[in-house]
């Protein structure tokens, strides 16, 4: 059985058409697998054509993408979606330079990534090659953020990858206009439009079911909540990257410049409350806790900006501050994402208490610390493992383009493969070529 699209989406036929709920595990990973067999190698031509081809159709197709997005926004809403997840959901007009920027960016990069290897001697009878190769069929499960389906449709097929998206249910009108736009994009490069299959099938089920195929699935990418990176790692069997959000944690030393820690911790949080990079507690030495906070509070009304604290009970609340924007902090505020803007303040006693309580309920994702004395941040830096470790800075820093490491899917937290920004070259392995010229092992 096959579904219509929803009004306003592009009609689908042939392997565009929007699989229904009756779509089976073995038909969706058949068509990925017989389209990642059939792709050119890395770096052909058709793979430069796709990233111009679907900057081109994203731009043609950006008023009937909104429309739809619209009908999504109008459901969340309705169905009482907290206010930040909504705008997570939002597609608006700045986000289509940063889409076609991306696209050409990563167009660039591959060219790079891709460029021949000379070769290096083996011994004195051969020369060695490494050639980049494809990763294989990766599946990406992540929430209602429709920018991450642009990302999936476009960084993994780059890298010669098959690729199916599995998003969030509250964007099944975005996510069917961008799959029919992708694949547009596909067909005018040259490209089998089954190395982009975007499910919108929501039932669990299906999940699940692909979450057991180690042998048709290569890597599994999780982007989104730690109870869905959990989720998938608990119940699949296949090679993961995970990626998604983060327990995220600065440390203010009591060396530390106060303006410039408020500052750090307002850009850590307030312009994406809900991202990965997203501060969500402060540790603050003791001695300067409550004049930090002040500082937080004054920068914050400034501002203008919603912004709450939640501050340890045994933290003086700054005289003359609004009661307003101070909340306590509870025991279950700790290793939690507010998501929204709050932030918990903690007081320590010193680096080595901050270090153990990150030790504890941090997730390795991104961890920063605000000091002048190179010393503590010397050893803040040694003592903890994160993804990222952020000195005197914002945790939103950590981004490949920002870090000049590339265009990026998302930040892997594990420890193999790759850890940090999955950069359009964390997409790829490699191979060796070997020009043996009759050498034996013997």
């Amino acid at each position: 059985m096959v579904t219509a699209p929803p009004a306003g989406t592009p009609a689908a036929t042939g392997s565009d058409a929007r699989p229904g709920p009756a779509s089976s595990p073995d038909a969706l990973l058949t068509a990925a697998r017989e389209a990642f067999a059939a792709a050119p190698p890395i770096g052909a031509d058709a793979y430069h054509r796709y990233a111009r081809e679907l900057a081109a159709r994203l731009t043609a197709d950006w008023p009937a993408l909104t429309r739809a997005n619209r009908r999504d926004i109008e459901r969340a809403e309705r169905a009482g979606m907290p206010p930040v997840l909504v705008d997570r959901l939002r597609l608006t007009d700045d986000h289509l330079p940063r889409l076609t920027a991306l696209a050409d960016r990563a167009g660039h990069e591959l060219a790079a990534l891709t460029a021949a290897d000379t070769g290096r001697p083996a011994g004195a009878w051969g020369t060695l090659r490494r050639v980049p190769r494809p990763l294989g069929v990766v599946l990406m499960v992540y929430e209602a953020r429709p920018t991450v389906t642009v990302d999936g449709a476009l960084l993994p097929v780059l890298a010669g990858n098959a690729v199916l998206l599995r998003g969030g249910k509250e964007m099944a009108d975005t996510d069917a206009a961008l799959a029919a736009t992708a694949h547009a994009a596909l067909r005018a490069a040259g490209l089998p439009t089954g190395l982009v299959t975007v499910l919108h099938d929501p039932r669990r089920a299906l999940l699940r079911a692909l979450l057991q195929r180690p042998d048709a699935i290569d890597v599994l990418i999780p982007r989104g909540s730690p109870s869905l990176i959990a989720h998938c790692r608990d119940a699949g069997r296949i090679p993961l990257i995970a990626s998604g959000g983060g327990v995220n944690h600065l440390y203010v030393h009591a060396s530390a410049d106060l303006p410039l820690a408020a500052t750090v911790t307002l850009d850590s949080k307030l312009p994406e409350p809900a991202g990965c990079t997203s501060v969500e507690l402060v540790l603050a030495d003791r001695s300067v806790a409550t004049a930090y906070t002040a500082e937080l509070l004054r920068q914050a009304e400034r501002r203008g900006a919603r912004f709450t604290v939640r501050l340890d009970p045994s933290v003086a609340p700054p005289a003359g501050g609004d009661p307003d924007r101070i909340a306590p902090l509870a025991e279950h505020d700790i290793g939690r994402e507010f998501l929204d803007p709050v932030v918990g303040v903690l007081a320590v006693d010193g680096p080595g208490q901050a270090i153990a309580h990150i030790r504890r309920h941090g997730s390795g994702h991104t961890e920063g610390v605000l000091a002048t004395d190179p010393d503590v941040a010397a050893g803040f830096t040694r003592a903890v493992d994160a993804a990222a470790v952020i000195v005197n800075g914002s945790l939103r820093l950590h981004d490949g383009p920002k870090l000049g490491l590339g265009t990026e899917l998302a930040i892997a937290t594990g420890r193999l493969h790759v850890r940090g920004p999955v950069t359009l070259g964390s997409l790829m392995t490699s191979g060796w070529v070997v020009e043996a010229n009759g050498e034996l092992r013997g």
